[in-house]
């Protein structure tokens, strides 16, 4: 029985080790960073990597208890991985749990503007809310922003998209560490989300 347990345990970790590569392998397409107004910076990162990470979990929350346990695996391999980050960019034991509450703040305050943007199918909210978190300084009346640098309406586009390809996932695929992302991934490389 307790081998089992162990033999889950892994067999779990090596299916959220696959996803969290396949998402963040998703999240650092360069057309993101190229064509869609996300800068290539360690936020733009952190905020791709958010919108991935709350496709995923859309979709885990229709699912059964194996899926969502899985979830649940999800968020604490994405939140080490963001403990590590922090700590290799040079911030001190001391300050880390400061900025991973903030980051953590960050994340569910997103994950609950686009997954209400989503719900209700509503694009411009999706955009407004992708302008806002991620490019927080240039607000509405900002003479200095260009246009093109806040527009988010291509990466709004795409999200819907995805999400919907999240949503189109087999139960059964997800259960064995596959999602298959590649006909909206090559949809959103030809320009045509």
């Amino acid at each position: 029985m307790i081998l089992d347990y162990f033999g889950r345990k892994r067999k779990n970790r090596a299916i959220v080790d696959g996803f969290y590569h396949q998402l963040t392998t998703a999240a650092r397409d360069p057309v993101y960073y190229e064509r869609m107004n996300v800068p290539d910076t360690v936020m733009g990162r952190f905020e791709m990597l958010s919108i991935f990470m709350v496709l995923f979990f859309r979709r885990a929350e229709q699912a059964g208890p194996v899926v969502q346990q899985l979830s649940q695996d999800m968020v604490d391999r994405f939140f080490a991985d963001i403990d590590h980050s922090i700590r290799e960019l040079g911030i001190g034991d001391v300050g880390v749990p400061r900025r991973m509450k903030k980051l953590a703040r960050m994340f569910y305050g997103r994950a609950r503007s686009y997954g209400e943007a989503l719900d209700g199918g509503d694009v411009a909210l999706l955009r407004d809310a992708l302008a806002r978190n991620i490019h927080p300084t240039q607000r509405k009346g900002d003479t200095a922003r260009s246009d093109n640098e806040a527009d988010m309406s291509a990466l709004a586009q795409t999200v819907s998209a995805l999400d919907r390809a999240f949503a189109a996932q087999p139960e059964g695929a997800l259960l064995s560490g596959r999602l298959d992302l590649a006909l909206p991934q090559r949809r959103i490389a030809d320009g045509a989300a």
